[in-house]
């Protein structure tokens, strides 16, 4: 796990300027890797490198050059099947000088061009760069696990693993509209915005091949739900078990210490009972709880590590939050609105003080269908309005959304505001409704009207609905499914641990993100994800071969904070900080007055607001970083 930056001037430029300019970059992500850093540097392409050593410790380093030196490979990431890759390299002449699986990518370029990438098995985003034929070639992994951003402008391209990198080139720091509107509304920025104008990310499954002459970018993998009926016996023995097994099988390969994070849940569980299958030595856990045992499920992780005899490591936490969260905010280089990253942090922090890679349970929710709290309520909403006529039941629902009250105080039961308002419109829109953080009503009264202005009449919705009628015909759980793995994982949760583990040097790989289990997921019916009130059904079966019953029949808690309370207590000044500064971007985005109106109901408790508010906080601190600060953003 690495991190990697670079740039190409096809109009070619001074190489002691480059060097310079390069050095910057790759210093401002030394977290990503910090036991060694490299550097090529011609007459046209500069490649930089920070490293984090975990496979072929002395053989390994970066960029990496070819026997002519015509390619060179700056890489992030891990490719699990590069063993099997660099056998099939070798039949065919090729010779490897080290162990590494960088060279396997490099040399899979050679034999195959743009087309090696649909071999690669893990998680990777890395740069060629062609000598002979001035030609830039840039892939991300199939699921977005490593990130990948692009600037470009004027016969130039700058590359990154983080933006900060991007802005020590001292590329201009304008505010994209849309991004910042889909930020307060999903609390992540998709794809290929990001909160810069003329800064994109590379989207996930992509790549780019970029020349003097052309530039090209296309997909090349997407996930197919073609669901078919099974029994669950079946799915397990001949689907899930095989590709899951191989998928935990390839990724204990490391040449440092390894564990595994553990939580209460079912999906580590899962992947820590089969990697007992592949090592005689005792496998080392890691789980943290938190100090309130209000949001501390550490006791039910203790009692699956004592079921699985593993040398079990357990932290309490007290978070440090005030100071805890400018650091955050620094290393995402973009807002970033999902409070879970605190938690998040600390797991790696635990983590890291007893190995350099860590497997973790993360994909299960996407892949089998463990978002109940959206998925149910959306299958049973689209059943009724199957059978409503649309005349009637758009009108009658609409007035009654209108009329009905959005209160934290009515019993949860009496939470129906937003089924009211779903009931009213089509799928896609309700389940539009359902994604974002902020409603259509508070949008409204909260954007100012010049912000809305300049969004002329753009909505995240654009970014939704596409997506959701991409896969019409399949029923709303699955067409659900699609659109968060489009949009929810990689944007939010694999952004949030990608940045969370590289804050402390930490490696993170989730067996459940592997693509062949993905594409085994896809097709599994309804019943096997979703029923009643339970959701990740065959993942549930699955885990009873490993652990009894009752200790995995319990509801996860997760991640969980109090966000609510420590907005309205400990976080209040950061928040009242945030509306009070004069010279903020928020004073254009927002109308003052209702924020504050707002956020006064907020604290009193009438209603909760805490999503919102923990964004706008988060804006905030991103500010102060990006905007305020010096060109790496510190």
């Amino acid at each position: 796990m690495c991190g990697i930056a670079g740039f190409v001037d096809f109009n070619g430029h001074l190489k002691e300027e480059a060097e310079r300019a390069l050095k910057a970059m790759t210093d401002v992500i030394s977290h990503r890797g910090p036991d060694a850093q490299g550097q090529y540097v011609d007459n046209f392409a500069a490649l930089g490198h920070r490293r984090l050593s975990i496979i072929d410790l002395e053989g390994g380093a970066q960029p990496m050059a070819n026997e002519t030196g015509r390619y060179i490979i700056v890489f992030n990431g891990e490719i699990y099947n590069f063993l099997n890759i660099r056998k099939e390299l070798e039949s065919k002449g090729y010779t490897f000088q080290t162990r590494s699986d960088t060279e396997v990518i490099l040399k899979s370029y050679m034999e195959w061009g743009k087309g090696a990438i649909e071999r690669l098995c893990g998680m990777f985003a890395f740069a060629i760069w062609d000598r002979d034929e001035r030609a830039l070639f840039l892939a991300r992994d199939r699921i977005g696990k490593k990130p990948l951003y692009v600037f470009e402008a004027k016969g130039r391209i700058a590359f990154s693993s983080e933006i900060k990198s991007i802005l020590t080139l001292g590329v201009e720091r304008a505010l994209d509209i849309e991004a910042a509107d889909c930020y307060f509304s999903f609390g992540y920025i998709p794809s290929p915005w990001t909160i810069f104008k003329g800064i994109r990310k590379i989207p996930p499954a992509h790549y780019m091949l970029k020349t003097p002459e052309r530039s090209q970018e296309k997909r090349y993998w997407d996930i197919s739900f073609e669901p078919r009926e099974m029994a669950v016996e079946e799915a397990l023995d001949e689907g899930l078990f095989p590709v899951l097994k191989c998928a935990v099988r390839e990724r204990l390969i490391s040449d440092v210490p390894l564990g595994a994070f553990l939580s209460g849940g079912i999906d580590s569980p899962l992947v820590v009972a089969l990697m007992k299958e592949f090592t005689e030595d005792r496998i080392l856990t890691n789980t943290i709880g938190f100090s309130t045992d209000e949001f501390n499920e550490a006791q039910v992780a203790r009692k699956i590590a004592r079921h699985l005899a593993t040398d079990h490591r357990e932290f309490t936490v007290t978070p440090q939050v005030k100071d805890l969260l400018p650091k955050i905010a620094w290393h995402f280089d973009e807002p970033l609105a999902d409070s879970s990253a605190v938690p998040t942090y600390y797991v790696c922090a635990m983590a890291r003080e007893n190995v350099t890679v860590a497997i973790s349970g993360d994909g299960g929710d996407e892949g089998f269908g463990g978002y109940t709290f959206r998925y149910i309520p959306h299958l049973w909403e689209s059943r009724l309005r199957s059978i409503l006529p649309t005349a009637f039941r758009g009108p009658l629902f609409s007035l009654v959304a209108r009329l009905y009250p959005r209160s934290a105080r009515l019993p949860r039961p009496l939470h129906l505001k937003t089924i009211f308002e779903n009931l009213s419109v089509s799928d896609s829109r309700a389940f539009y409704k359902d994604l974002v953080w902020l409603p259509d009503d508070i949008r409204d009264r909260v954007y100012s009207p010049n912000f809305q202005s300049e969004l002329a009449g753009f909505t995240p919705f654009e970014v939704v609905h596409p997506l959701y009628e991409q896969v019409k015909g399949l029923d709303p759980v699955t067409r659900a499914q699609y659109c968060d793995m489009h949009l929810y994982l990689p944007e939010d949760v694999l952004v949030k641990v990608d940045r969370m583990s590289m804050a402390v040097a930490l490696e993170v790989r989730a067996p459940l993100l592997d693509h062949r289990v993905l594409e085994f997921a896809a097709t599994l019916p309804l019943s096997l994800k979703i029923s009643g009130k339970r959701g990740k059904i065959l993942l549930r079966e699955a885990v009873t071969r490993f652990l009894p019953k009752e200790l995995m029949d319990r509801p996860k808690q997760g991640f969980s904070i109090p966000e609510a309370k420590w907005l309205r207590e400990d976080l209040r000044e950061f928040v009242e900080s945030a509306l009070s500064k004069r010279d903020s971007i928020l004073r254009e985005l927002f109308n003052e007055k209702e924020i504050k109106h707002i956020w006064e109901k907020h604290v009193s408790g009438r209603e909760n607001h805490s999503v919102f508010f923990w964004a706008y906080m988060m804006f905030s601190l991103w500010e102060d970083n990006f905007l305020r600060g010096t060109p790496d953003g510190r």
